[in-house]
């Protein structure tokens, strides 16, 4: 005897149900169109055949489905994982699924992710773009696939947008340092990504909004943005002589701070007595590390609502038109800088 059981189908619900096929399907796709009395009825057939639907067949029907995906540039960082926390709040109030992509900040697993999205015609997608521009990002609304970028400060007319104004957050952190008697401080984080560009422009600039003709910031460039990156640069600026060693930094994003301090502690230079730290994020690790981290605070969950809430719109309304929406960082002082 075969073990196997086939999965009940529509008509085999309609029949314990007592009912038609169409009125299972009005009960699955259109439920306030039936009785309430004899939508009891259908379900609890569902319940007692374990009857569940096929959403690939529904979404082949529908020519979209219902998943929103979100392609994030390093989920290995806690402020992608939180945008995502705020991106899925929305997503699940609208009984629609999250997929979540990591591009590794490179530019052809981005634009293998977008094409494969496009095939199973997702609902829309939210991206934090790489530093180099993907011509699908464009082509996908052209082609019904709504795409809002997330961290980016380039609008455009075929996107929605949600950012933070990274130019200020980086003159608050060098405001910050310069009132606290820094001028040589070292400016940690990678070329090429255009945040980090952002964040270095306001940083370098804060000399000036202060008035400080002593200001004189320096580059320290990282690989990357990751803790090792961190602690790669602490090795750098402990083998400096203390005459010409920064007195502060200001790093591209906390990962990279809290390396920084771990690196710097273990070569025996004390936070901040010998250096102060600000990071960039304020992710959840920056208020327990070592020595508790300064940073630039955004949104970062909001960030991720936002992003979603004009993704609904524009996959769900006609008369829908683009929006660029930008938040303003602010300065969480912790002992790092203090």
């Amino acid at each position: 005897m075969n073990s196997a059981m086939k999965a009940p189908r529509v008509k085999d619900v309609a029949q314990l149900a007592g009912v038609s096929v169409s009125t299972v399907s009005n009960v699955l796709n259109i439920p306030g169109r039936v009785a309430a009395s004899t939508r009891e009825r259908v379900e609890s057939a569902m319940t007692e055949l374990g009857f569940v639907r096929n959403e690939s067949a529904r979404h082949l029907r529908a020519g979209k489905s219902r998943t929103v995906a979100f392609v994030a540039s390093d989920v290995a960082n806690p402020f992608f994982t939180e945008i995502a926390a705020g991106v899925q709040e929305v997503v699940e109030r609208e009984d629609l699924s999250l997929f979540l992509c990591n591009s590794h900040q490179e530019v052809q697993r981005q634009a293998a992710y977008l094409g494969r999205l496009e095939q199973q015609r997702v609902l829309g997608v939210v991206i934090t773009p790489v530093a180099d521009a993907d011509r699908l990002i464009d082509l996908l609304p052209q082609r019904g696939t709504p795409v809002v970028l997330l961290d980016d400060a380039t609008p455009t007319d075929l996107h929605c947008s949600v950012t933070v104004d990274d130019h200020y957050g980086g003159r608050l952190a060098g405001e910050h340092l310069a009132e606290r008697g820094h001028s040589r401080i070292a400016f940690v984080g990678p070329e090429g990504v255009r945040q980090v560009r952002a964040r270095r422009a306001g940083f370098f600039g804060a000399g000036s909004s202060t008035g400080d003709n002593s200001w004189a910031p320096f580059d320290v460039v990282s690989a990357g943005l990751t803790v090792q990156d961190g602690r790669q640069i602490a090795e750098q600026i402990a083998a400096m002589p203390a005459s010409s060693r920064p007195t502060a930094a200001f790093c591209a994003n906390d990962l990279l701070a809290i390396g920084l301090i771990q690196g710097c502690i273990e070569a025996g230079l004390s936070i901040p007595k010998d250096l102060a730290v600000v990071g960039y994020d304020d992710i959840e690790y920056a208020r327990s590390a070592a020595v508790p981290l300064t940073s630039i605070a955004g949104p970062t969950r909001e960030l991720g609502r936002a992003a979603a809430r004009l993704l609904m719109d524009e996959s769900e309304n006609p008369t829908h038109e683009h929006q660029h929406t930008r938040f303003t960082p602010r300065l969480v002082i912790r002992r790092s800088s203090n």
